[in-house]
């Protein structure tokens, strides 16, 4: 079974659905007890970093999340569930992030900004940097669907598994060990982001 956190923010249905419709067991849940039986852990989520870190702390489930990933169990962030893993974002003020990768989440900002919009929002491509097990026959260049102004610049480049260009080019995805996270979101994504889902939920624990 698949624990997608809940800490009442985030669109947890969709990602449910998603999953659901590849066939595999999602539960939303905020119950450590859970979260730790689950085979596998999704972090989604959608909204301000500081009010996500408060929300996770006030359900308790920062321990879960840790645990989750200590336990070598596959682990998928998406969107604010990858900022969310970083040491801090500038986003109102400099929050404290959950510290499992070191770096920063920054907002899109300079001279190439006049042109575009802030958030980041709508279909774009991303270049495969390495390729983690989810990423298996997605084609260099497809296109997912993003929602942000912030993104994640990582200490450790060995992380990046993906890159997308608006403005700057950003990380659009890591992997590191049996952590798989994405700014884009992947139930949104038609038949290539479902097809995300599909392998994160077969992959073996």
């Amino acid at each position: 079974m698949i624990a997608i956190i809940d800490y009442g923010m985030g669109n947890l249905r969709s990602v449910q659905k998603g999953f659901e419709r590849m066939g595999h067991d999602a539960l939303v849940t905020r119950d450590p007890k859970v979260i730790s039986s689950a085979s596998k852990v999704v972090l989604p989520g959608v909204g301000a970093f500081p009010d996500c870190m408060r929300n996770l702390e006030e359900y308790g489930l920062i321990e879960a999340v840790r645990n989750s990933i200590s336990s070598g169990k596959p682990f998928l962030g998406i969107c604010l569930g990858l900022q969310l893993l970083f040491t801090e974002s500038e986003e109102f003020g400099i929050s404290k992030g959950l510290d499992i990768i070191k770096g920063k989440v920054i907002r899109f900002q300079g001279p190439a900004f006049g042109a575009l919009k802030v958030p980041h929002m709508g279909w774009n491509d991303v270049s495969i940097k390495r390729r983690p097990p989810a990423l298996a026959d997605v084609p260099e260049g497809s296109h997912f669907y993003f929602v942000h102004s912030f993104y994640v610049v990582p200490e450790d480049k060995g992380v990046i598994a993906t890159t997308t260009d608006y403005g700057v080019e950003f990380v659009s995805s890591i992997w590191k060990d049996n952590i798989f996270a994405v700014q884009f979101h992947p139930e949104k994504s038609q038949d290539l982001g479902l097809s995300i889902l599909k392998r994160f939920g077969n992959m073996k624990t």
